[in-house]
């Protein structure tokens, strides 16, 4: 049997410990000012330790991106697919990204919120994987409540994808305020507009009023 490659091992055990110096650190200062100087700082490394990593800056954007990936498909998405698909799910999904941004998974709240406010406008391969992961997030979530009108647990939806739209952007702005108030308020208002909607939509009085009930504090 070959043995493993204690380079490649001490390789990419340096590199998970620089990706996740690298991932909180573009959560604060921002994706479009992580270099790999600033990232050797943080991680106590040389500068060419880091470069002989990944390269270049971008390929340290990239894989810093992924690394939120990861994180965030640990946090929010995993732990709900425990449950059948419909609307017990749809709820676990929105409660674990309100506990991810709340309980600051990434310490300057949504990895992803930040990144796509950094590059909306700059367009590359760093743009893009930003918006494949957003989109992948939204696309979930929308197929999450679509299972849920099918199987009739959620009779008066008509449209999902508004549906989806519409708690982006309310969670977007919970985390957002959060932040600048640095005050849990918001996710409380986020909750009541969900459910708000999700009532309208014919949802079980029950698994509502369990999903308004969490704490925020």
């Amino acid at each position: 049997m070959q043995r493993p490659d204690g380079r490649r091992l001490r390789g990419d055990a340096s590199r998970r410990i620089v990706l996740a110096q690298a991932v909180d650190l573009a959560s604060i200062e921002g994706l479009d000012q992580l270099t790999i100087g600033r990232v050797a700082q943080a991680a106590e490394l040389s500068k060419s330790n880091v470069a002989t990593l990944f390269g270049s800056r971008e390929r340290l954007q990239l894989a810093t991106v992924e690394a939120a990936r990861e994180r965030f498909v640990e946090t929010v998405i995993e732990p709900a697919r425990s449950l059948p698909r419909g609307l017990g799910r749809a709820l676990a999904l929105i409660d674990n990204w309100i506990a991810y941004s709340r309980d600051r998974v990434f310490p300057g709240g949504c990895f992803f919120a930040d990144a796509a406010a950094d590059f909306d406008a700059k367009p590359g391969e760093v743009r893009d994987a930003v918006a494949a992961t957003l989109r992948d997030w939204n696309g979930y979530l929308g197929a999450t409540l679509r299972h849920a009108r099918d199987l009739g647990e959620l009779p008066g939806l008509d449209d999902p994808e508004q549906l989806t739209f519409e708690f982006m952007a309310l969670l977007d702005l919970a985390n957002r305020n959060s932040l600048m108030g640095d005050t849990n308020e918001p996710y409380r208002r986020a909750r009541a507009g969900i459910v708000a909607r999700l009532r309208g939509a014919g949802a079980d009085a029950a698994a509502l009023a369990v999903f308004a009930a969490a704490s925020d504090a």
